[in-house]
């Protein structure tokens, strides 16, 4: 289909089990792209294919469908709507041009709902509202419109009517035409238009004349008109209602039961209708390959190919799998293209478009189509690939941060490379993951957006790769330092037959700036210490300062002064002389105030302002110094700075310390003495391990 008017490019989002998946099933069905209707609780549906998702019967990351429908060309994106994924949600909303919100007929508006929808705002996408699960028991259709004002802020304007609910839920209302739509019970999506039931005409009719007020406020001549009484053709109305929804003026409300394919075909129609096409978008803004000049893009299939890549898929059979939105030119096989943020070109052989894990081969993609590129070397998710005669770069799709961590090594010895080969790989798919080694302690940290991410990423590990991964807390990198001054000797001497070992050294010890580390000065006069035994003094201070002394921790911002000492003509050695310099040092560390100094983080916390009386009082809690807040629309955002020890696993305490409503990050921010409390806790675990290692 080449004519964009027709295409649309859509998003199903809303909160983890409001049932995206099983509306995706029933779209798909409807038009016939799968032959049957597949259950998420059967592990069958199409979009829903991932082990770890069948397992769950809940999704784990972004699944991709086409369907066409009353001429029209649907590409859409069943978004994950857990917490743990809702980084892929995201992203995913940087390669669509509207989203269909699915809302519990139950529970209405829920904790992940609100937090997609504030990215569905940040960018600006006009959104259609579907209130789903009417069949089920306690559905209240009136309930759930009225959490879409309270909680995200938006108009909502009922387009449909449910007729029934629970058990008795068999269809629509449309309250513009004025239609009933009646559905079989067999889940075929078969209707049937008829009257309106008698006991629902009084509701209809007030309900139909609230909408056409809600419609003509998003166009000031056609409310003049209805205000004197005019008479408004369907059409007029549709166009406005049309134009309210792509501008964001409010939101259009639908309902269906997507399990029992009741009133799906009719939202069908109105994401043709509603939400826009490519071209009703506009230009897509981006850069110049150097990045200093704004450029736009008009999607239109004569411009330059240009297209922004957002997700990444493995692919068992054909290797990585790049997923792309094409947003100007057309893309064709025999293409080469501009990479511009790696300034690399990029070649390929086939356009694949995905529906679930079935690949469909096509000859081109225009303006508007989600497709999957095999194969690209250097291209990885957030780069644009465009004309290399005509670059631009678009605005990165920039991962959420990572909210826990936890070290990790192989379960069996000999697996460690086969770890990080498999754990890299993943690292492509999923950039919310990120795999770092901390210097101070040695330990591999597996960093993700919540406990549920990282437990599928090993599952995932342990399915592709066949390795299995042992999960800890992390060590906190404390370190130790000093606070006062000593001067010592340090002497070894060793005679054991034949030829001994002697070294003697007088240092001074005393603090060195913070930040300075370890500061070694040499200051022997008259050859005390022979010129080639110096630096083995300075060794052997180092390793003892990297060993730790007081506690077992590196020791940092140190100042030795070697002054003094004496040689043995015949039993002096290099050896010698590193040894006593580590003997003087670790007799110096305890009579020069020893201390131990904590990370302290930046920690940033969101949350609804009714929440911050009770995170405020947990971050001092945790021995945290709130250093300002900012409101951000209906949310507050709190900065404070708390020592890592008190955040390791700070991510499901404020989950339920806020209902699922709160995010934070937390950056390493300083160093900080430890309060005497917690440093004596762990100089005793010291002095113990090393009792038990004796």
């Amino acid at each position: 289909m080449s004519d964009i008017t027709l295409t649309r490019t859509i998003a199903l989002v809303g909160h983890g089990g409001s049932g995206k998946t099983s509306l995706a099933e029933a779209m798909l069905f409807n038009a016939k792209a799968i032959d049957r209707l597949g259950k998420v609780d059967d592990g069958t549906a199409a979009t829903d294919y991932e082990p770890e998702e069948v397992k769950r019967k809940a999704s784990v990351s972004a699944a991709f469908g086409h369907y066409a429908h009353k001429k029209h060309s649907v590409h859409f994106i069943d978004a994950p709507g857990d917490d743990n994924f809702l980084s892929d949600a995201v992203a995913s909303l940087k390669a669509v041009d509207g989203v269909v919100m699915v809302i519990d007929a139950i529970d209405g508006v829920k904790v992940q709902g609100e937090k997609v929808w504030h990215f569905v705002r940040e960018d600006g996408l006009p959104a259609l509202m579907v209130v789903n699960k009417m069949d089920r028991e306690r559905a209240d259709f009136e309930k759930a419109v009225a959490m879409v004002p309270e909680i995200l802020g938006i108009k909502a304007v009922r387009l449909q009517l449910p007729i029934g609910a629970a058990e008795s839920f068999k269809g629509v209302v449309d309250l513009l035409s004025g239609k009933a739509y009646l559905f079989e019970a067999d889940s075929s999506g078969k209707m049937n238009a008829g009257d309106i039931p008698a006991d629902m005409a009084d509701e209809v009719a007030a309900a139909r004349e609230t909408l056409i007020e809600d419609i003509t406020e998003a166009d000031d001549t056609l409310m003049e008109r209805y205000l004197e009484g005019e008479e408004l053709k369907p059409e007029e109305l549709a166009a406005a209602l049309a134009k309210g929804v792509r501008e964001g003026q409010f939101a259009a409300v639908a309902a269906c039961s997507a399990l029992k394919n009741i009133a799906v075909p009719p939202l069908m129609d109105l994401i043709n209708q509603l939400l826009p096409s490519p071209a009703q978008r506009g230009e897509v803004a981006g850069k110049n390959a150097k990045g200093d000049s704004d450029q736009t893009r008009e999607p239109d299939p004569a411009a330059p190919f240009s297209a922004l890549v957002f997700k990444t898929v493995a692919d068992p059979y054909a290797g990585r799998l790049s997923m792309i939105r094409v947003f100007s030119g057309r893309l064709t096989t025999d293409m080469q293209l501009l990479n511009p943020n790696k300034d690399a070109k990029e070649r390929f052989g086939q356009i694949y478009q995905m529906t679930g894990k079935n690949q469909k081969t096509l000859t081109e993609a225009l303006p508007g189509d989600l497709v999957a590129i095999p194969k690209l070397k250097e291209t990885v998710t957030g780069d644009t690939l465009c004309d290399e005669k005509a670059a631009i770069v678009y605005p990165e799709v920039k991962p959420l941060p990572a909210v826990i961590s936890y070290a990790i090594e192989a379960k069996e010895k000999g697996d460690e490379e086969k770890v990080f080969a498999g754990i890299n790989k993943l690292l492509e798919e999923d950039p919310t993951l990120r795999l770092d080694r901390d210097p101070a302690t040695g330990e591999a940290i597996l960093s993700g957006m919540g406990s549920v991410h990282i437990e599928t990423t090993l599952e995932r590990l342990r399915r592709k790769f066949n390795v299995e991964v042992a999960l800890k807390t992390p060590k906190v990198p404390y370190r130790e330092t000093i606070k006062g001054k000593a001067r010592v000797q340090g002497r070894y001497k060793k005679q054991t037959g034949g030829r001994g070992q002697f070294g003697d050294t007088w240092i001074e010890v005393e603090p060195a700036a913070p930040g300075e580390g370890y500061v070694f000065l040499d200051e022997i006069v008259g050859g005390a210490i022979p010129r080639n035994y110096i630096p083995a003094v300075e060794k052997g201070i180092g390793e003892a300062m990297a060993q730790g002394v007081y506690a077992g921790y590196p020791m940092v911002d140190v100042k030795v002064h070697l002054v003094d000492g004496s040689f043995h003509p015949v039993d002096s050695s290099e050896m010698a002389f590193k040894v006593a310099g580590s003997m003087g040092f670790k007799k110096a560390v305890p009579q020069c105030k020893p201390t131990i100094m904590e990370p302290i983080m930046l920690l940033t916390v969101t949350v609804p302002e009714d929440a911050m009386g009770d995170v405020m009082g947990d971050i001092s809690g945790r021995r945290g110094r709130v250093l300002g807040m900012e409101a951000k629309g209906s949310l507050q955002i709190i900065k404070a700075h708390v020592p890592m020890s008190e955040v390791l696993t700070y991510q499901p305490e404020l989950t339920q310390m806020t209902g699922g409503r709160g995010a934070f990050s937390m950056e390493m921010d300083h160093y900080e003495e430890a309060p005497g409390d917690v440093q004596a806790k762990l100089v005793e675990a010291y002095q113990k391990s090393r009792e038990e290692g004796n």
